[in-house]
């Protein structure tokens, strides 16, 4: 009965808040909505295309985008020190100018800031993100997982649970496969659970990851 709500909106007003904060009116609604997706949409790209070969991946936890009636503030929870943004004084200005091409705000001002997370393993994005890079590179999906495991101990998790779903391992029919370590108590509402799914794209086809971290209960 309660696996086929998301935890996150499941929990809103508890331990959970928006990532998107804004007022709308009806008519002007679904417009505003397809502007965030864009906007996570174009910071995604860039720092897919600008970010070093030797990380991997682009270690981004989450995006919260709050709008007000002059301005579009961007605050981007980041993983790891990354060279396209940090080490690089107009890192912010050349992305804020790449997604203002992305959409269309003539009175509106574009304001991104940048804060990094204390403990990026256990942020499911970067987790599921780090599965996917495994994946790809024709690593075991069991090995993957275990040692995704291995890597949210460090960060004081108190369970986690990983799900893959698709074609794995290039077999003809699709299949899921999960593991969870410790407790992941999904119907607690008090208890405050991270959730994500990420699709990565293999040779043998689309996989699907989901991953849900007990991170405290309240």
């Amino acid at each position: 009965m309660g696996k086929k709500i998301n935890p996150l909106g499941f929990r809103l007003g508890t331990n959970q808040n928006h990532r998107s904060l804004w007022f709308a009116q009806p008519k002007s609604y679904s417009r505003d909505l397809q502007e965030d997706e864009k906007i996570r949409d174009c910071i995604k790209n860039y720092v897919q295309k600008n970010r070093r070969i030797s990380s991997g991946f682009e270690g981004i936890a989450h995006i919260e985008i709050q709008k007000k009636i002059d301005l579009i503030q961007v605050i981007i929870h980041i993983g790891f020190p990354n060279l396209l943004i940090e080490g690089r004084t107009r890192g912010i200005y050349e992305l804020q100018t790449d997604v203002k091409k992305g959409f269309h705000s003539v009175n509106r001002r574009l304001n991104i800031a940048i804060t990094r997370v204390t403990k990026p393993y256990g942020q499911p994005n970067i987790l599921a993100e780090y599965i996917a890079l495994q994946l790809k590179n024709r690593v075991s999906f069991r090995k993957a997982m275990k040692r995704a495991i291995e890597l949210t101990e460090q960060a004081d998790t108190k369970g986690i649970q990983v799900q893959i779903g698709g074609r794995i391992d290039g077999k003809e029919i699709a299949r899921v496969e999960w593991v969870r370590e410790g407790r992941v108590p999904l119907q607690t509402i008090r208890a405050k659970i991270d959730h994500c799914f990420y699709p990565v794209r293999t040779i043998y086809g689309v996989l699907g990851i989901k991953i849900w971290i007990f991170v405290d209960e309240q």
